[in-house]
């Protein structure tokens, strides 16, 4: 059961050096149309792509309690509506530090008109624990605030399907917004230090195993 535990960890770190792999080489790629995203990404996949569309101008949601170099803050996240009039897509904007137990920051206007978008087309963040059910119904002004992403639910609140992933902006120096994108995961070598843990629990077991089923040859009776 260790040796398992161990090979288990083993495999989820080269998964996770690979899906890190996977973000760092997509930067670079050139830029293929969301359209062909849509029909072609599997699922380790994270393509770089473009397209065209508008912002909406009111319907933002703010990720809250995210920390990025040590300091607390929040990522924002606009409705894309493509020019196609295809179905929309959540785009991460980027993150802004905060002062905790202060009010939101001020959010960087958006442009009110068709412009073209590049980023990366990635999953959205894992929810983690969910406490209080939806919060987004029950807020009446924008933009709203929550502690997870949940696309069925910015849907429903949105009023629309939205697209099972999202928009990582390109980094842009104007935009007002800090832009690294990098898998939010436990890091490849903390599965390494599990794996040894799990292989050193093996390792003590065949020890203890071999200890107590040790035989000592008898003393010949005289």
């Amino acid at each position: 059961m260790f040796s398992y535990l161990g090979t288990w960890q083993l495999k989820r770190a080269s998964d996770k050096a690979a899906l890190i792999a996977s973000y760092a080489g997509a930067a670079g790629q050139a830029p293929i149309s969301l359209a062909e995203a849509r029909r072609t990404t599997a699922a380790e996949q994270y393509p770089r792509v473009r397209t065209t569309g508008r912002i909406d101008p009111v319907h933002s949601y703010v990720l809250d309690d995210q920390i990025r170099d040590g300091r607390q803050g929040v990522m924002v996240y606009a409705v894309l509506l493509p020019e196609d009039g295809s179905t929309p897509l959540l785009v991460n904007r980027g993150f802004l530090a905060r002062v905790p137990g202060a009010a939101l920051p001020a959010l960087p206007a958006l442009a009110d008109e068709s412009q073209s978008f590049s980023g990366l087309y990635a999953p959205p963040p894992g929810t983690g624990l969910r406490l209080g059910g939806d919060a987004l119904t029950r807020q009446t002004t924008w933009p709203k605030l929550t502690i997870y992403v949940d696309l069925d639910e910015i849907g429903r609140d949105f009023g629309r399907p939205i697209d099972h992933r999202v928009l990582l902006l390109d980094t842009d120096p104007a935009s007002g917004f800090e832009r690294e994108w990098t898998p939010q995961i436990l890091p490849p070598e903390r599965h390494l230090g599990y794996a040894f843990q799990w292989f050193s629990f093996a390792l003590a077991a065949i020890v203890i195993f071999i200890v107590l089923h040790w035989r000592r040859p008898k003393p010949e009776s005289r």
